[in-house]
């Protein structure tokens, strides 16, 4: 029989232990204290979680709080969160169906729709220094996405973390659709209080529900559009209204048709009134 290794019979008997301690639901608490010293195993937790892409990552759970990995945060659970579609409304605008328009002056943003008609989403916009204009396209599409606060963010607020994972307590929300390779994205909040105002840093911020919905509708390639008003279109030229019957519209009807006033007959030429006086009486 074989002289097994120091090494590799305190693995087999760690194993052939923990497969006693399983056997028995009251002690199924994962690997016992003694085996970190034993093996040399760390104590913090390693959490498997799935990533919407299908990729997976592993997280040492560190602290208190939900920190994970020193500067980065747990952003919370991730529930199912129902598309709801905003209302349509009439969109006399000279912008391509499929495509969305932003207007941060009115804190809205509308999906075309053909016939001139579009959604409107309620939106929360850049604030003063951080609004901007331009044509960018949807580049990428991710569900609960991880947040990166700039380094210019973070200088501004130290308390931010490097990396926050996607969930709700993640200011990305539950969903997020990058514009170009920009900074910049539309995307999910449950902050109802924020939407109508100018707070973000240049995103533009819809409830969860509404930013589904755009996210069903929207693919990646969609052009964007953000502009501070909508263009004022031009009236085509039309022929004044009649004046309503009766009152004074048809008093100003009257004289705005009445027949000018005949003029005087002619005087006669001077040779006839000098034949006339020269009549013997």
């Amino acid at each position: 029989m074989r002289k097994v290794d120091g090494k590799l019979g305190g693995v087999i008997l760690l194993a052939l232990l923990a497969s006693v301690a399983w056997a028995n639901p009251s002690s199924a608490q994962g690997w016992p204290s003694w085996a970190d010293d034993a093996f040399g195993i760390g104590r913090g937790r390693m959490d498997l979680r799935r990533d919407f892409d299908g990729g997976a990552r592993r997280e040492t759970e560190r602290g208190a709080g939900g920190t994970l990995g020193g500067d980065v945060r747990d952003g919370g659970p991730r529930p199912e969160i129902a598309p709801v579609a905003p209302t349509t409304v009439a969109f006399e605008q000279d912008f391509p169906a499929n495509s969305i328009v932003i207007d941060t002056g009115a804190r809205a943003l509308y999906y075309v729709l053909p016939d001139k008609r579009a959604y409107r989403y309620a939106i929360s916009v850049g604030r003063e220094g951080f609004n901007w204009t331009g044509t960018e396209s949807i580049s990428r599409k991710q569900a609960w996405p991880d947040w990166y606060p700039p380094a210019e963010m973070r200088e501004r607020d130290p308390s931010l973390p490097e990396k926050m994972t996607g969930g709700l307590k993640n200011p990305l929300g539950a969903m997020a659709l990058y514009l170009g390779n920009t900074l910049y994205r539309i995307h999910g909040t449950n902050d109802v209080k924020s939407i109508g105002q100018a707070q973000s840093s240049g995103c533009f911020r819809m409830l969860n529900a509404a930013v589904l919905h755009l996210a069903s509708l929207a693919e990646v390639g969609t052009a964007v559009s953000v502009v501070a008003s909508m263009p004022v279109r031009q009236e085509v030229g039309r022929a004044p209204e009649p004046p309503a019957a009766g009152g004074q519209g048809q008093a100003s009807s009257a004289s705005a048709t009445r027949s000018p006033a005949p003029t005087a007959d002619p005087l006669p030429d001077y040779r006839s009134l000098r034949n006339y006086a020269l009549q013997p009486r």
